[in-house]
């Protein structure tokens, strides 16, 4: 039986700080996670992971007889698909320099990729997609939305849409899962589709253009505004103005403010009237914090607003600059813009977040969605808090 394993790359640090609290497979982009693409390809119930070692306990490798390992920052296609069950063992399949796939029975206790590949190598003659910098989680999710719609919907049934609604455009591109509740609200399909996940709700007077997804027991609250390339990833609840956005899930936008161009991560809360520009004011191309480079990079982008890692918050009235980036855990408050790049564990703009404080407030943002805050999840926050100290620079008498 063949065994599946998504594997981080050394593009792992480029998806930081999403990518401080998971595997790269386990960012969600579309509606689905790449992970849940690849079992859905590969018609799999699962797979594992070849993490970061402070990351695997919490997402284990489990290796077996046949070990297909894959890329975990590409999204499958039929052709690729094909491509890797095709592998034999000990062949290994590239696109110019980057590890596509490989088959191994084991990997001799090696801790790096590149080590541990045959020298066997096949180029790809597959075109796909591939997640290289953090702000692709939404300048891919578009069309990665459309992509996803049609695998989940091909061949199924969506649930009547109540006739309090609206729709402009082609009612077949609105699918409500089983549970799902949209009423009074103004759906616009003309740009993509519109995918409403099992007992979400949609609430009175939200206006959604496609292509747009609300997952598993999302919320979007009364009179929202979204517009098209959005995701609101499991359990999240929105209102407010948002435009090309992605949020993992699990986190808060519930009031007014605007949000653009931007991904939040899990467990995050955007105070009420929370601000985010996406857009400079001399229309210039847009620099954003880099975990690779430690330092600020431009992004090729004009339209780039916040980036948040999982567990950060933001008070009320809070205004972020274009580009933002805030790292795992961050509690920002106070007058005036914040940097464009607030460590992990702030609190406010020059003081350090208490962990045991921490640690009490996730488990009681967590406790809301029924969720627990496990031992793994504390030794991973904790390591993550001595090896971002170099961020934070009160720390570090700068």
């Amino acid at each position: 039986m063949k065994n599946i394993v998504l594997f981080d790359d050394e593009v792992w640090s480029e998806l930081l700080p999403l990518t401080f609290t998971r595997p790269l497979g386990l960012l969600r982009v579309g509606i689905l996670t790449i992970a849940e693409k690849w079992q859905k390809a590969l018609a799999i119930d699962s797979l594992c992971f070849w993490t970061q070692p402070y990351l695997s306990p919490k997402f284990p490798m489990n290796l077996g007889e046949q070990n297909y390992f894959i890329n975990g920052r590409i999204l499958p296609n039929t052709a690729l698909v094909e491509e890797i069950l095709a592998l034999k063992e000990g062949e290994c399949l590239v696109k110019d320099e980057m590890i596509v796939a490989f088959v191994q029975a084991d990997l001799h206790g090696s801790s790096n990729i590149k080590g541990v590949v045959s020298s066997t190598h096949k180029e790809t003659k597959s075109s796909f997609v591939q997640l290289n910098h953090v702000w692709d989680l939404f300048q891919l999710n578009g069309a990665a939305i459309q992509a996803d719609f049609e695998v989940l919907t091909k061949g199924r049934q969506s649930q009547s849409l109540h006739k309090s609604n609206v729709v402009i455009g082609d009612e077949s591109l609105v699918f409500l899962e089983e549970g799902s509740t949209i009423f009074a609200a103004t759906l616009n399909t003309n740009h993509g589709p519109i995918y409403i996940g099992k007992n979400a709700e949609v609430m009175e007077g939200a206006n959604l253009r496609g292509s747009f997804a609300l997952c598993t027991h999302g919320v979007v609250k009364m009179a929202a505004k979204i517009y098209k390339g959005t995701t609101i990833g499991p359990y999240a609840k929105v209102g407010g103005e948002l435009s090309n956005v992605m949020i993992q899930g699990y986190s808060n936008k519930g009031h007014d403010g605007y949000l653009g161009n931007a991904v939040i991560g899990e467990w995050c809360n955007l105070g009420a009237d929370t601000n985010c520009s996406n857009l400079k004011n001399n229309y210039g191309e847009i620099k954003v914090w880099n975990y690779t480079a430690e330092a600020f990079v431009q992004s090729g982008l004009q339209f780039c607003g916040l980036i948040m890692g999982d567990h950060a918050k933001s008070g009320i009235n809070t205004m972020f600059n274009t580009g933002t980036v805030i790292g795992v855990a961050a509690n920002i408050f106070g007058a005036g813009f914040p940097n464009k790049h607030i460590p992990s564990f702030s609190w406010g703009t020059s003081q350090t977040y208490d962990m045991q404080k921490m640690f009490e407030t996730a488990e009681r943002v967590m406790a809301r969605r029924k969720q627990i805050l496990t031992e793994i999840d504390k030794e991973i926050l904790q390591y993550l808090f001595h090896n971002t100290k170099v961020y934070r620079s009160w720390e570090n008498g700068f």
